[in-house]
């Protein structure tokens, strides 16, 4: 039964691989020997360097990188035609990590586009990355799903409404998949942070002060640690329809 948890070999596609939390994902998951297509928006050079990087180490491996707004369906269609083009296949592992959310509080400070985009960006993409993957996990009976949702979803962080709705109806979403899922090997799972250090969001605790105030243990969490959830979820495949709060002792 070890094999239904070696991820050796498999293929991952992680979105948002250009910032620290999908970076520090890609390294762990390629630790593994596990192939990569890794997305990014805008940031060719920090790609670049990534894949570079993981490709120096680990020379068997398949990296490929991919140009992708995940508010577009369009965008995100045509990147697996790229994976199917450059890889031979859909992924086995999905960590659907791309993101967005701007500092807005006030509910009457915030549009109506903005609450559409966010929406788009951090639940509806998930939606379309599972629909482009399912097919494939099925039909070998093995698959994991990683959603990167947050601790807005449970009602805190220093975000709006419009991010806690979109991360909150990303769990809603995840633990209703696993349900539908698991019958076919294919475990769902989110891992929620609180505030993380050295990612678009939050570059610094300088950047906010009181944000790293605020948390119990003190300071911001790191990248790495929300990618040794995220590879403890890839490699447990009796563990599905769970969301595990990275917090620093926050509730």
């Amino acid at each position: 039964m070890a094999q239904l948890n070696d991820i050796r070999g498999r293929l991952a596609l992680i979105t948002g691989a250009s910032g620290g939390i999908g970076s520090a994902c890609a390294h762990q998951l390629a630790a593994k020997e596990v192939h990569l297509a890794l997305t990014y928006s805008s940031n060719i050079s920090a790609i670049t360097a990534l894949r570079e990087d993981i490709q120096a180490k680990y020379p068997a491996l398949r990296v490929s990188i991919h140009q992708v707004d995940v508010g577009s369906a369009d965008q995100i269609e045509a990147m697996f035609v790229q994976i199917d083009q450059q890889h031979g296949q859909r992924p086995d592992i999905l960590v659907s990590n791309a993101g967005y959310g701007k500092r807005i509080q006030n509910v009457w400070d915030i549009p109506l586009e903005e609450f559409d985009y966010t929406l788009n960006v951090n639940l509806r993409a998930s939606f379309i990355l599972v629909k482009g993957v399912a097919e494939h996990m099925k039909s070998q009976r093995w698959g994991r799903i990683v959603f990167m949702s947050s601790i807005a979803a449970y009602g805190g962080g220093i975000n709006g409404c419009h991010y806690a709705a979109s991360k909150a109806g990303m769990t809603g979403m995840m633990k209703n998949l696993a349900t539908r899922l698991s019958e076919f090997n294919i475990s769902v799972n989110d891992v929620a942070p609180a505030m993380i250090g050295e990612t678009g969001m939050i570059p610094n605790a300088e950047a906010i002060p009181e944000v790293a105030a605020s948390i119990p243990i003190g300071r911001l969490g790191l990248p790495e640690e929300v990618a040794n959830a995220v590879t403890m979820l890839v490699t447990t495949g009796y563990m599905t329809g769970q969301s595990l709060l990275l917090a620093g002792g926050l509730k």
